[in-house]
């Protein structure tokens, strides 16, 4: 870590040996000590300047002082004291050793000088006073004791060169801050006391010392040891912050993150979060594991930029052998804690030649395994790991680590239980929503689902239905509440309406079935509570818009049930909300439906959506509705590409707060050259001369190879007519690329039933004949009577 100073750096001789024994560092002190210039010495053994035959031995600790001889350039032999600091890797530096000695210390204190007054040397409180350069002065005999070393040898040292550690070098900044700006400091750090192995936290006083003329001449440091209650402090605080920062979403992931994040850099500099896959254990996590073990990355987090430290990246998978510490800690069932130093990791170092060069270069010295386990189930592991702290691990943060890893497993577990059920009900949503739109004369059409981003999978649905006459049926529907109880429910109403759109029920009465149907579903999930109580009768509810299109008369029928209006965008004109009588929700009972009827132009597009589009916590629905209207505005050619539009403009970035469903229709109208008509006088010698005009009518189609069987159908549905229906009767022939159909309409009410005629029957056989010879046939009720129509199928070879 490089500063810039504006003080005189040759007043100590510095130098810096790397792990193999050449220096890599020469500063102009050193040059004035010894008389070498750098490039004489860097990159030589530093052994070579020693003088002494019996050179000391190899310092063993992180930090070494002592006498020895140096050879100077001209050869004469200089006996000095040097102080000597490991300094492990850091932040990706390899590990090295920096010596340095003071050239010449400051002059002894005179009488009435501001920097001998300020000291209270006698004061049982570590005090330093350091001067204009930033260079020691003076210490008092408890500095000395925390220092270790005699305040004689590191006068005129600055203090990284006294601790040789990047916290003395940010101290160090804090004392340039005073000194340039008069003003007093306190700063808070991490550092071992001379002789110790384990760190403290201190607290740094700094102030600035003025001589009578109020100048600044120097900066008092006073140093207080508040290990026991800064940590004391730091568990407290980082229990409350776990309690508030773990578990804000029901993601695994994200709660994962969570943990990692708020281990970071209170209690590691490292943290790596390792989850099992339930997959490999029958969809549910162990109660206990044995080793290889296969653990998933879910999260990790780091004191640098980027988490250079990790090996592996979230989401990939990895198998852990017995001797790792993942492992070992799954295996035993309780927090496992390492030290490089003490050998606990090399053969998991060795196995993993990588993970070994990572603990090298950023000098991870300490590892502490914390399985995650709730409610009796093992989850993973969460690994903390210390490079730039310089402390090992104590009995106390293996309480702390258990503790904070405890609360975050419990939310892990819920999110992963909670991801589960959500899972199981989006797959069954998505199972009972239909896979893809059917193609269709009468419109094109495109549509989207969303689940909820926090509360799950609701009850929203949509549904495009074909219908007889090349009609379609165009439904939006969203059940009351979340989960696979929504999900089931909803399933039961498309179903529903599906069988109700078949038998051709007018909007308003399919409604009015369906409200039955939510009324009888809620006396069946009731139970005998009190009505408001949950189990109650009315807990099912669900809103609906049921819309049917014709295509031969361009005209839609429409009813909503409590449900939002579509949006209709004519051809050349602007989106309007199309006026429909609202209608109760389903599940009240007893109240009615209005259908209303509108022309809609062929290229018209409708808009059918749920609430959850619309609702949102950033806006009000009608901005909403404002925005929706200004996307449909610019609608595209491809409707996929509007109701991507769509979501992306109106969806907040974190996703709905509600299901959303969406489709989107663009109408098409049948050319009238398509749709042939005629009216069937009541008289049964009259069918010969009909048939004969429909054979000519597909000999003007190009359908020829039809005609037999479209013969036979409209012989027999208009001999029914005319022999069971009343006046007036009409035959239509509706034609598009794959199909024919032939309808005939009366007035009489009464709808005709297939049966199978007995051996003896003059009759019968005829609706079985048209089942036989047609693609599906039906009938449909409307106010001025019925109609019944058959549908052929029209082949290649027919064309």
């Amino acid at each position: 870590m490089s500063r810039v100073y504006p003080f005189d750096e040759a007043a100590t001789a510095r130098a810096v040996i790397g792990d193999d024994g050449t220096l890599t560092e020469w500063n102009e002190g050193a040059r004035r000590l010894l008389g070498h210039p750098p490039a004489a010495v860097l990159g030589r053994p530093a052994a070579e300047l020693l003088a002494d035959t019996d050179p000391p031995a190899p310092p063993s600790g992180a930090r070494w002082a002592g006498t020895v001889g140096l050879r100077h350039q001209d050869g004469r032999t200089l006996s000095v004291w040097l102080l000597a600091h490991r300094r492990p890797p850091h932040d990706g530096r390899p590990g090295d050793w920096l010596v340095v000695t003071p050239l010449a210390g400051p002059p002894s204190p005179a009488g009435g000088d501001p920097l001998t007054e300020a000291g209270l040397l006698q004061s049982p409180c570590a005090v330093a006073v350091y001067d204009d350069r930033l260079r020691l002065r003076r210490m008092n005999a408890a500095m000395a004791e925390i220092v270790g070393l005699p305040a004689e040898r590191v006068r005129g040292l600055r203090l990284p060169e006294i601790g040789g550690t990047p916290q003395n070098e940010e101290l160090e900044q804090g004392m340039l801050r005073v000194l340039t700006s008069g003003r007093p400091l306190d700063m808070q750090t991490f550092l071992r006391a001379g002789g110790e192995d384990r760190a403290h936290a201190w607290l740094a006083r700094m102030a600035p010392v003025r001589d009578a003329a109020g100048r600044v001449r120097g900066v008092c440091l006073a140093a207080h040891d508040v290990t026991d209650s800064h940590r004391a402090r730091q568990r407290l605080q980082l229990v409350n912050e776990a309690g508030v920062r773990i578990g804000t979403t029901l993601d695994v992931t994200r709660t994962a993150q969570e943990l990692a994040d708020v281990c970071v850099p209170a209690l590691a500099d490292f943290v790596t979060i390792d989850l099992l896959d339930p997959q490999e254990y029958g969809g549910e996590p162990p109660a206990r594991v044995t080793p290889p073990v296969r653990l998933r990355r879910a999260a990790h987090q780091s004191v640098l930029p980027g988490v250079p430290e990790a090996v592996i990246k979230p989401g990939t998978a990895e198998e852990y052998p017995a001797f790792s510490p993942q492992a070992d800690a799954l295996t035993a069932g309780r927090t496992i804690t390492t030290s490089v130093a003490a050998g606990d990791m090399d053969q998991w170092l060795d196995w993993h030649p990588e993970r070994g060069e990572r603990v090298r270069q950023f000098g991870i010295h300490s590892s502490m395994s914390v399985p995650v386990r709730a409610r009796g189930l093992t989850l993973g592991v969460a690994v903390l790991t210390r490079h730039r702290r310089p402390d090992s691990f104590t009995a106390d943060d293996v309480l702390l680590a258990e503790e904070i890893t405890g609360r975050a497993a419990v939310c892990i577990d819920n999110a992963r239980r909670y991801s589960r059920e959500r899972e199981t009900a989006l797959a069954l949503q998505r199972s009972l929503l239909p896979r893809s739109l059917p193609h269709t004369a009468a419109l094109e059409a495109s549509s989207r689902y969303l689940p909820a981003a926090r509360a799950g999978v609701g009850g929203d649905w949509f549904d495009v239905i074909p219908l007889s006459g090349m009609r379609v049926a165009m439904v939006v529907g969203d059940v009351v509440g979340h989960g696979i109880q929504a999900s089931a429910t909803m399933g039961r109403l498309r179903t529903a309406v599906r069988t109700l759109a078949d038998i051709d029920l007018a909007p308003d009465e399919l409604l009015t079935h369906l409200d039955d149907l939510v009324v009888r579903l809620s006396e069946e999930s009731g139970g005998d509570g009190a009505p408001g109580e949950a189990g109650s009768p009315g807990e099912v509810g669900a809103t609906c818009l049921y819309a049917v299109y014709d295509p031969v008369s361009r005209r839609c029928a429409l009813a909503r049930a409590g449900h939002p209006p579509p949006v209709v965008l004519r051809p050349g004109g602007v989106p309007q909300v199309l006026d429909l009588p609202a209608g109760p929700p389903l599940g009240l009972g007893g109240l009615p439906f209005e259908s209303a009827e509108v022309e809609l132009p062929e290229g018209t597009v409708l808009a059918l959506y749920t609430d959850g589009l619309v609702w949102s916590r950033e806006r009000d629905p009608e901005t909403s509705r404002e925005l929706l209207h200004e996307v449909l505005g610019a609608c595209a050619d491809s409707l996929d590409e509007t109701c991507d539009r769509v979501l992306h403009t109106l969806l907040p970035t974190g996703g709905a707060p509600d299901d959303v469903a969406l489709l989107l229709a663009r109408t098409r109208g049948l050319p009238g050259s398509q749709v042939a008509t005629w009216d069937i006088p009541a008289d049964p010698a009259l069918v010969a001369p009909i048939r004969k005009q429909v054979v000519e009518q597909l000999d003007t189609w190009s359908l020829s190879e039809a005609s037999f069987t479209a013969e036979l159908v409209v012989s027999e549905l208009v001999t029914n007519a005319i022999r069971y229906g009343a006046r007036p009767i009409r035959l239509r022939l509706i034609h598009d690329a794959a199909t024919l159909i032939c309808e005939v309409s009366d007035t009489n009410h009464t709808a005709p039933h297939l049966r199978r005629a007995k051996t003896f029957d003059e009759g019968g056989r005829g609706l079985l004949l048209v089942a036989q010879l047609t693609q599906r046939w039906g009938s449909r009720h409307h106010p001025e009577g019925k109609t019944i129509w058959a549908e052929l199928p029209l082949f290649e070879e027919d064309r």
